[in-house]
């Protein structure tokens, strides 16, 4: 097992493998009932909720089983979307929520990631407290419940229902969808059951796709990696939108009825603009990360409001939104958090948003893209180790080159994936052939000091 267990969103891997073991998931069971039985409570509850993997079986009988060696009740809720898990640790008042998911990654990947009773992701400190328990196999053995301390499980059979309310009652109540003809695809994943039904409850009509998960179909040639079959219905049924959703469904692009993809920069700037012109943006600001487009920035200085940028993962746009007491903060990759309404980001709830903007303003979705964006490229390169990029010199020189050729005209970002072994090239810029040779020439020398991976 690696010294560090927690990345930029939780624990993940390749199941089955350290760390997403059941051994190891056992372990942080244990210790994520011994971190939150420190909080006075007469029951201990802990929610667990998965997306539809195979090995999420696995998984959540051994989360369950440590959670309940440590004298901790647990609730299962089955496959829901990420930001469902959220949203009942808050509304059932448990102690902290269980996410068994690899959000966006293929079928053999799994992960596991925690929510306070307040529905927000675990901070540092917890993290590490857990952390340190796990890795230390002795410091829990005389902690373990015994007799009629030892916690029990039960199934949630409404959870679906309680969370579709939620979704529902996030819409205004003169708006409804009807008239709308919608395509989603569910990435055969977590919301596979709960997003169509929010959809159609609400008036629309809806064509769904990937909504037949078989344990190895997530995000399987779908969802917000491959929004092209969303892209291909929307223009063959005439749709007047389409929405593609992730694996664990905390994310969510969105195609027009041109079939043009709004990601979550096109989604901040809309609905940044709409919220700010309201008067309901609050701070005057929209929370993002380096990796958002510069014209996201420039679209909304144009009307008065800000852009506040945080390092890379909806974390850290959480915490700073938290902090600044901002309400719009998200990500490019489809994250998006309206936090008058959850405390994450939930790619149905982004959906809905824009939908009603559609409905009050009568226009289509084409004509509320609200920024101009900058030419942008992104080159991934698949690594065997993150060796720092402080350690090489070549690499250093490209990157100080290109800053160079790129003035104020532009920007650029390297970094290493916090989920993924790959190191990330951004960058942005007037010329679009000029700022991909920069990314590829940078790229290739990262490949050779970190050395390329075996595809």
């Amino acid at each position: 097992m690696a010294n560090r267990l927690f990345g930029t969103d939780g624990v993940r891997g390749v199941a089955n493998a350290e760390p997403i073991t059941s051994e190891t998931a056992l372990k942080l069971g244990r210790a994520l009932a011994h971190v939150f039985k420190a909080q006075p409570a007469r029951h201990h509850r802990i929610l667990i909720g998965k997306d539809t993997r195979l090995s999420g079986y696995m998984l959540e009988t051994a989360m369950a089983s440590g959670i309940c060696s440590m004298g901790a009740d647990v609730l299962l809720v089955g496959p829901l979307p990420t930001p469902g898990i959220a949203f009942l640790a808050r509304s059932m008042r448990a102690d902290a929520g269980v996410v068994i998911s690899a959000s966006h990654n293929p079928f053999q990947d799994n992960g596991i990631k925690f929510f306070s009773r307040e529905g927000f992701k675990l901070d540092d400190e917890t993290e590490r407290r857990i952390e340190e328990l796990v890795f230390d196999d002795g410091a829990l053995a005389h902690l373990r419940a015994s007799g009629g301390e030892i916690g029990k499980a039960a199934r949630i059979d409404d959870a679906i229902g309680r969370y579709l309310v939620f979704l529902k009652g996030c819409v205004p109540r003169a708006v409804t969808f009807d008239g709308l003809k919608l395509v989603i695809d569910c990435a055969n994943g977590a919301a596979y059951k709960v997003a169509p039904d929010a959809l159609t409850e609400l008036g629309a009509d809806i064509v769904a796709l990937g909504v037949d998960p078989d344990g190895k179909n997530i995000n399987l040639g779908c969802g917000t990696l491959y929004p092209e079959k969303l892209r291909e219905a929307v223009l063959r049924e005439g749709a007047q939108a389409g929405i593609a959703l992730d694996g664990d469904g905390d994310r969510a692009l969105l195609v027009d009825e041109r079939g043009e993809v709004f990601d979550g920069d096109d989604v901040m700037a809309a609905m940044g603009l709409r919220m700010a012109a309201a008067g309901r943006l609050a701070g005057g600001a929209v929370v993002a990360t380096v990796m958002s487009n510069f014209g996201l920035e420039l679209a909304l200085r144009s009307k008065g409001a800000r852009l506040v940028r945080t390092e890379v993962g909806d974390p850290a746009v959480a915490r700073e939104m938290r902090t600044g007491g901002y309400n719009l903060g998200g990500e490019q990759s489809g994250h998006v958090i309206f936090m008058d309404h959850s405390t994450t980001g939930d790619g149905i709830i982004t959906a809905l948003m824009m939908l009603t903007l559609m409905v009050e303003t009568g226009r289509p979705l084409s004509e509320l893209r609200a920024m101009h964006r900058v030419p942008q490229v992104m080159e991934n390169v698949r690594v065997a180790a993150r060796v720092p990029l402080a350690e090489m010199p070549e690499v250093q020189r490209l990157i100080a080159a290109a800053e160079k050729r790129l003035g104020a005209n532009g920007r650029l970002l390297v970094r290493y994936s916090g989920t993924e072994m790959l190191a990330r090239v951004m960058i942005e810029g007037e010329d679009l052939a000029e700022i991909g040779a920069l990314a590829r020439e940078i790229g290739a020398a990262i490949g050779l000091g970190a050395g390329r991976a075996r595809a």
